[in-house]
C-alpha cells in the first residue's frame, strides 16, 4: 500500500469510532446545529419567551408540592384576571400557566425564574432539585433550547390551617 492509501484508511477507520463522532456532535452544537436545529443553513426557528414561559410553569406545576406559583401580588392580580375573564366566557387557564415564571430566550439558549409557594412539610431542597430537574427536561425536548439556569424563589408556604373549607356548608353572615 502507498502512503496516501494508508492514511485513507486510517482516517476512514477513525471515522467509525465512537469518541470521532461524539466530537463531531459537539462541534456541530458549537456551530449551532444539531440537537436543536434552531438555527440551521435553511433558516432559524424563534420560538416566543411566553411560549418557554408556559412550558417551565406547566412543567413546575406537575411536581408534587408546588401548591401555586407566582407571588402575593401576582397571584392576586392573576386571581382577579382569571374571574373576569371566567365571567366574560374567555379561557382563565391561558395566563395562569405562565404565572410566577420568567424567561430569557436567546437564539439557543434559555434562562427560567420561577416564583412558588410550597405545601407544608415538603422539602425546599428536594422539590426545589425537582422543579429545576422537570422544567430543564420540558424546555429542552419541547424547544431545543438549551436551558442554562433554572432559577426558584419560594415566595411562600401553604400552611394546612390556610386551606379553604370546602364543605358547602357556609351559611351566610347576614340575610
Amino acid at each position: 500500500m502507498t502512503e496516501v492509501q494508508n492514511r485513507e484508511n486510517r482516517e476512514g477507520a477513525e471515522s467509525k469510532v465512537p469518541e470521532a463522532r461524539s466530537d463531531q456532535r459537539a462541534a456541530d452544537k458549537a456551530r449551532g446545529q444539531g440537537r436543536g436545529d434552531l438555527v440551521t443553513g435553511q433558516g432559524r426557528t424563534e420560538i416566543a419567551d411566553h411560549v418557554v414561559a408556559k412550558i417551565a410553569g406547566m412543567a413546575a406545576r406537575e411536581v408534587r408540592g408546588v401548591h401555586a406559583m407566582g407571588g402575593g401580588a401576582a397571584r392576586a392580580f392573576g386571581a382577579v384576571r382569571d374571574r373576569i375573564a371566567s365571567t366574560a366566557g374567555g379561557d382563565s387557564d391561558a395566563g395562569s400557566a405562565s404565572r410566577g415564571v420568567s424567561v430569557e430566550v436567546g437564539e439557543t439558549q434559555a434562562a427560567v425564574d420561577i416564583d412558588l409557594v410550597v405545601s407544608y412539610g415538603v422539602s425546599i431542597p428536594d422539590l426545589a432539585s425537582a422543579v429545576r430537574r422537570n422544567v430543564v427536561g420540558a424546555v429542552e425536548r419541547m424547544t431545543g433550547l438549551e436551558v442554562t439556569e433554572v432559577n426558584i424563589s419560594v415566595d411562600d408556604i401553604q400552611l394546612p390551617d390556610d386551606e379553604p373549607d370546602d364543605s358547602g356548608d357556609d351559611a351566610p353572615r347576614v340575610r
